[in-house]
């Protein structure tokens, strides 16, 4: 849960949420630099939150949506509830 502490993790997530699909790297939108959003997604991926695999020299990203509601029922439709309001009120 530490990792969703973060609001460009919160960001990432609640893309993906919205998109509802995988998203590749580099289709993300983000207030940081490549490097930075990488190291985001490497604790997201380590958290268990996100899975990553290539589509050829692609990486993908997809949710672990089931994974997350066994483990924390609730937590992620919480978080997008967060995302939501935050954007709503300009705070990023």
């Amino acid at each position: 849960m530490e990792a969703l502490v973060d609001p460009v993790r919160r960001m990432v997530v609640s893309q993906l949420v919205r998109k509802g699909e995988d998203m590749s790297c580099g289709t993300f939108e983000a207030p940081v630099s490549t490097s930075t959003l990488t190291h985001h997604f490497n604790v997201l991926r380590e958290a268990g939150l996100i899975r990553q695999y290539y589509v050829g020299v692609t990486k993908m990203n997809t949710l672990r949506v089931d994974e997350m509601e066994e483990r924390f029922p609730g937590l992620l439709r919480a978080v997008i509830a967060a995302c939501a309001a935050e954007a709503g009120s300009g705070v990023d």
